[in-house]
């Protein structure tokens, strides 16, 4: 069978065991605290804070509401991985929502999510943020005029590639650029907040005057910030997906989360607090890149560097996104819903590069089409169906099975305030503003539906898969892995 689900389990804290007379592969567990607090603010620090404020700002009409909003998204995004930190206790694999939903709701829906997730929104997640990075890595070199979209696509493409090696390479390899670009975005943004800080300082507190003035209050209006704040914040459940590659993920998960969501989150108001000071919110409206324009205005001749640290940031996001997203793929293979190719690892690297190449496909083909602006819509919609229907399924192991083993516990109240979230963010742009990209969502997952009894239930496979799956293990010298029993 090409497709099918492996029981075999071994220690979590041996990288082969010989005792049946063969070896047994397994991803080795590399990430400690400081990377996954990394790969959560380094994922979710991309394009979004550099970029978002405008969008936020038009939709919410005031200054003091646009900051209000950045603050409830990252207290929901806060909520929303603590929850999913109690789930990574009691769930101890890798896969994030789609390992969730099949342990909980079963291989039906975890189908769907798989099938969705790997072949539609990790790939367009991954190529908008290659497409942000190429905007601005290529923008130098056409100085007073917009960047030949052939050149921004091939950039990106580029930029796909080059990830795609370096995560095939080696899973240290690539926390280690995780740890490396964190840092240096964490700088840019922390040059942007002294230069917001020295400004009030020097009095520069016009946009603050009457800051409630002309907020807007209309419930789909909202939504729509609340989407693009929140697209600034996506991340907050990458590691999840790595779980099985985490040091002690009882601890680590928790900790991580709880030191890398708060310190993104402040540094966002106080980001969006700088913007405010350098610019009336007219000018803020009006700029075409927020962080350029910010540039211009305070650094002078200097501000080349923040264009840097956005193509850096980008570049560091798009790294966090692809090292999760190939999990993803990796995992629902491993389960019998992928092919059994992308379920495998190489044999000397440890990584699963059969499921990295195939997401890097995917994103390959997603850059032709590309547009950034609606890839954020229709990612945010697919993206909080699938945060709710997690949620309630750690709202029913909480009430339905309390007696399961749990190193963390959150409190009952904060999953019920992200599900409630997670409803209005899905319900608010459907009631407000229908647009005809929900009804190719929705016949997207009818096909997987149409997929799934066939080859997952039946398992009505073609006989040359067999032969195709053996010829690609040899030709990428690939072999089955095994799980933790963690």
């Amino acid at each position: 069978s090409t497709m099918r689900k492996r029981k075999t389990v071994d220690s979590p804290h041996t990288s082969s065991d010989l005792s049946e007379g063969k070896e047994k592969l397994r991803l080795k567990q590399e990430v400690g605290l400081i990377s996954g607090v990394s790969l959560i603010a380094g994922t979710m620090i991309g394009s979004g804070i550099f970029m978002s404020p405008e969008w936020v700002l038009h939709h919410m009409g005031s200054p003091a509401s646009s900051l209000l909003i950045w603050a409830a998204c990252g207290l929901l995004a806060t909520f929303g991985a603590l929850s999913y930190a109690e789930l990574g206790t009691i769930i101890k694999e890798s896969g994030g929502e789609y390992i969730y939903i099949l342990r909980i709701f079963g291989s039906f829906p975890a189908f769907l999510f798989a099938y969705t997730s790997v072949i539609l929104v990790r790939p367009a997640s991954l190529a908008a943020v290659c497409l942000s990075f190429a905007e601005y890595a290529v923008a130098p070199f056409y100085p007073g005029c917009s960047s030949p979209q052939v050149v921004v696509k091939c950039a990106a493409a580029a930029c796909i590639l080059l990830l795609t090696i370096i995560n095939c390479l080696n899973v240290r390899l690539a926390t280690s650029i995780m740890n490396i670009f964190t840092a240096a975005k964490l700088l840019a943004l922390l040059v942007i907040l002294v230069g917001g800080l020295v400004l009030l300082a020097r009095g520069q507190t016009q946009s603050f005057q009457n800051a409630f003035q002309n907020t807007t209050a209309g419930i789909g209006a909202v939504g729509v910030a609340f989407y693009q704040g929140l697209w600034s914040y996506d991340g907050w459940n990458n590691l999840n997906y790595v779980t099985e590659e985490l040091r002690k993920p009882e601890v680590t998960l928790p900790r991580a989360v709880m030191i890398a969501i708060p310190m993104v989150t402040c540094l966002y108001l106080l980001v969006n607090v700088s913007y405010l000071a350098a610019m009336t919110p007219a000018e803020l409206l009006s700029s075409g890149a927020v962080a350029v324009t910010w540039g211009d205005k305070v650094l002078g001749s200097w501000a080349w560097l923040i264009s840097l640290a956005v193509a850096l940031s980008t570049f560091g996001s798009s790294n966090g996104t692809f090292f999760s997203g190939g999990r993803v793929c990796y995992i629902a293979a491993r389960e019998g819903h992928m092919p059994d190719i992308l379920s495998m690892a190489h044999v000397r690297c440890l990584t699963p590069s059969p499921a990295l190449l195939f997401t890097s496909a995917m994103s390959l083909i997603m850059i032709i089409p590309g547009s950034f602006t609606s890839i954020v819509n229709f990612f945010s919609f697919i993206a909080w169906l699938c945060y709710g229907m997690t949620i309630s399924g750690l709202l029913y192991l909480k009430i339905k099975k309390p007696e399961l083993p749990r190193s963390y516990k959150v409190p009952i109240v904060i999953p019920i305030i992200v599900l409630v979230a997670a409803v209005y963010l899905v319900l608010a742009p459907i009631i407000d503003q229908p647009q005809i990209e929900i009804l190719y969502i929705g016949l997207f997952i009818f096909s997987g539906v149409v997929l799934y009894f066939p080859l997952v239930r039946f398992k009505c496979h073609p006989r040359f898969l067999q032969r195709v799956t053996l010829h690609l293990q040899l030709f990428l010298e690939v072999a089955p892995t095994t799980k933790d029993a963690n």
